[in-house]
């Protein structure tokens, strides 16, 4: 059944974004601005790679470097893993199970047009299915 809901239903439109350039410092004020726990980062409007505060941690606190003289290449993953907007539920959790990723940006073509979690999915996606439920049982009126 969640094989209907698609990666574009449920994911998050504002993506926010860094580019290469960018200090771990801006990464860091941009990503608690706005309390996001991951950026993306793109070369002109094609994503290169993800900063996670996990990459934030292992990166630049635990060996004690200075995030203002870092940039945002030098912490992020890359390449980078995303999903077609129209591609299954289904199919966005077996990648994020597959590569062990929590966080899939979404492409429309070349075009960055959002962002699907692992929490999006086991949030928005039994809320959906209910709802589907619903509409597929059989009405019964009682006269």
């Amino acid at each position: 059944m969640a094989g209907i809901v698609l990666v574009r239903d449920i994911m998050s439109k504002n993506v926010r974004v860094v580019r290469l350039d960018s200090s771990v410092k801006e990464v860091v004020a941009t990503m608690n601005k706005f309390d996001i726990g991951s950026i993306i980062v793109v070369q002109g409007d094609r994503p290169v790679g993800i900063i996670t505060e996990r990459d934030i941690l292992r990166r630049v606190v635990e060996p004690c470097l200075a995030p203002e003289i870092l940039a945002a290449r030098q912490v992020m993953t890359s390449p980078v893993v995303s999903i077609r907007e129209t591609a299954s539920i289904d199919e966005a959790a077996e990648l994020m199970a597959k590569k062990k990723v929590k966080k899939l940006p979404v492409m429309n073509e070349e075009k960055l047009v959002g962002i699907v979690t692992f929490t999006d999915v086991v949030t928005k996606v039994p809320a959906m299915l209910s709802m589907l439920e619903e509409l597929l049982r059989p009405y019964h009126r009682s006269y």
